[in-house]
């Protein structure tokens, strides 16, 4: 078989699906369903605009948050609290046994801890300096 490697500099929507596919089809043909449905509570100011929020999915029974952004301006009055609490009440709803995330050093390990997250892996020196910290909570 003949083949080359491609970078390519701005992917689209269309080079991820391909992608995955052979990916998607191998990992249904071993579970009987993936699930994957987006998880997304948006923070809005007075005005109605979106500043903030948390940003996931859940799949395989697990919620995963991709982003959890408070503006420093709310911070401190229970907003991310807030937000994940709201979305593992969600992730419950669906049936889900438990999350996951990842934070850097400089960002929120703290944070996550307090509401009963653990580490239960590290990239140490990611990035340099630094560490990149996984964590997860069981319901």
């Amino acid at each position: 078989m003949d083949y080359r490697l491609q970078s390519i500099e701005e992917p689209t929507g269309a080079d991820r699906k391909a992608i995955a596919a052979p990916l998607l089809a191998y990992n249904l043909s071993k579970v009987p369903s993936l699930d994957i449905r987006p998880l997304v509570i948006a923070l809005q100011d007075e005005s109605g605009q979106t500043v903030g929020g948390l940003w996931g999915e859940t799949a395989l029974d697990w919620l995963h948050v991709d982003l959890l952004v408070v503006p420093a301006s709310m911070r401190g009055n229970n907003v991310g609290s807030a937000l994940l609490r709201r979305a593992e009440d969600i992730a419950r709803e669906r049936g889900c046994t438990g999350a996951w995330l990842d934070t850097f050093a400089f960002q929120a390990r703290g944070f996550y801890e307090k509401q009963g997250y653990a580490v239960f892996g590290e990239i140490p020196d990611h990035p340099a300096g630094g560490a990149r910290y996984f964590l997860s909570k069981r319901f």
